[in-house]
Order: C-alpha cells, then sequence, then structure tokens
C-alpha cells in the first residue's frame, strides 16, 4: 500500500498563502489519481482538487482560481499551492491516492491542519 505524508499546514491570517506537500512513498503518480481533500469540523469531507496521471487538474468551485494543484515526479511529492486564504478553508487537508485501474486501491495520508484567522 502506498503511503502519503502531508506537511505544510499551519495558521495564516485571511488572504494569505500556504503550500501542502503530499510525499508518497514510491513513484505512483502513472497509475494514480491523486486528491485533496478536506474536512472541517462538523462539516462532511469535501474533495478540493484533484490530478489525474495524465496531469489534468480539477476543483471545487470554492476553491478554483485559488487553489493549484502540482506534483513533482522525481520527487514523488503532490503540492496544493492555496492562494487568497479564506476563514472558510479552516480544515484538515488530506491527501488520496486512488488507484486508476481495478480495483482501485485507495490510500490515504495522515492530514495536516489549515487554520485560516486574523
Amino acid at each position: 500500500q502506498v503511503q502519503l505524508v502531508e506537511s505544510g499546514g499551519g495558521l495564516v491570517q485571511p488572504r494569505g498563502s500556504l503550500r501542502l506537500s503530499c510525499a508518497a512513498s514510491g513513484s505512483i503518480f502513472s497509475d494514480n489519481v491523486m486528491n485533496w481533500y478536506r474536512q472541517a469540523p462538523g462539516n462532511q469531507r469535501e474533495l478540493v482538487a484533484t490530478l489525474t496521471p495524465g496531469n489534468s487538474a480539477n476543483y471545487a468551485s470554492s476553491v478554483r482560481g485559488r487553489f493549484t494543484v502540482s506534483r513533482d515526479t522525481a520527487k514523488n511529492t503532490v503540492y496544493l499551492q492555496m492562494n487568497s486564504l479564506k476563514p472558510e478553508d479552516t480544515a484538515v487537508y488530506l491527501c488520496n491516492a486512488r488507484g486508476s485501474r481495478y480495483p482501485y486501491q485507495e490510500s490515504w495520508g495522515q492530514g495536516t491542519q489549515v487554520t485560516v484567522s486574523p
């Protein structure tokens, strides 16, 4: 199973920026869809951004234009650049890898906390 480790969370003021990283235990991008989710207290887990094996990105409407997902294949790392942060972006952010072929195995990181507050 793939091991994923997130980092880069923290406390930031509104309109600030953070970059989250998700380091994978091996070369997985050609066989996995990489996803960033977030979960705030009392809320359902929300899919924020997706990066396909072909390097196509998709975003939730709530973050489109502010967040950018990318990858560094040499470092086996996926990033989530978050700009113009808002208090409602406060959540635990989780990295997910989902196999692009049967059995579509999933792996999750432990999450990293992002808090947007004055």
